[in-house]
């Protein structure tokens, strides 16, 4: 790996890419995330890169807690780059972050709402703090569906009535109902996850590469949505979310008012 990038700080050990994600003052994904992912995409096509990648964050409250949603002109035009004017979106740059032939695992600490959960669901594998993780899709509270995969990829994961729940609500997860949902692959002890994640991303960095490729292309071929899906939902996304309702709840969510994204607290 040669590149540097402004938010992302990467550590090649053997096969293994630790890519860590730093965009204080909360890690929003906002345009120079965008930047960042559409060059480490880039780089991680080329042949000989690392084989597996392992996402998380340097702001142990924070994973991605969602788009800044006063910057979407700025980061829908960064995401432009990474396949071209026609899909301008944060879905079709998930789902091209899907397909790159190297392994990606998702470590997850803090806060992944909104596009957040969307990057991690767009991960191979996720794996998360029992004590310190939390999901949610709370787009629907603000008045817009999730648009950047969250709807593909929770019906195939957690089946049409959970992923309902899941995003009408716009509810925190915690790591444990998370895992029993089917949202992650595992919750593990805080003390614990470093360990195991590291343990599995060796593993399988010892695989043959073409191997490796090779299946995840036909797990792919099965689970990912179509270009056509993806496009739909970021369209509506980006639609209602220029809408007059919500432009006001995200102004009050911006202003500390109280919560537009009612319900927040962990399905029972």
């Amino acid at each position: 790996m040669t590149a540097s990038y402004e938010t992302i700080s990467t550590r090649l050990d053997g096969n293994v890419l630790s890519a860590t994600f730093n965009a204080p003052p909360i890690n929003l994904i906002g345009p120079e995330v965008v930047r960042d992912l559409v060059g480490l995409i880039e780089e991680l096509s080329r042949p000989g890169t690392a084989r597996v990648v392992v996402f998380d964050s340097a702001d142990p409250d924070f994973f991605f807690p969602h788009v800044d949603l006063t910057k979407v002109a700025e980061y829908t035009a960064e995401a432009a780059k990474a396949g071209g004017p026609g899909d301008a979106s944060l879905g079709m740059l998930f789902r091209r972050f899907s397909e790159i032939p190297a392994i990606t695992i998702a470590k997850l600490r803090g806060r992944a709402r909104g596009a957040g959960s969307e990057f991690l669901l767009a991960c191979d594998m996720r794996f998360a703090s029992r004590e310190n993780a939390v999901l949610s899709q709370p787009e629907v509270g603000i008045g817009t569906p999730p648009g950047a995969g969250a709807i593909q990829h929770l019906t195939r994961l957690l089946g049409r009535g959970r992923a309902l729940e899941a995003v009408l609500t716009s509810a925190d997860f915690d790591a444990d109902l998370a895992e029993r949902y089917g949202w992650i692959n595992r919750a593990v002890p805080d003390a614990e996850l470093d360990a195991f994640v590291a343990g599995i991303a060796a593993r399988i960095g010892d695989f043959p590469r073409d191997a490796l490729i090779a299946a995840k292309a036909s797990v792919n071929a099965i689970s990912l949505p179509t270009p056509a899906a993806v496009r739909a939902d970021a369209a509506l996304f980006q639609q209602l979310v220029r809408s007059e309702t919500a432009q006001q709840r995200t102004a009050e969510l911006r202003a500390g008012l109280p919560d537009p994204w009612p319900h927040r607290t962990r399905p029972r």
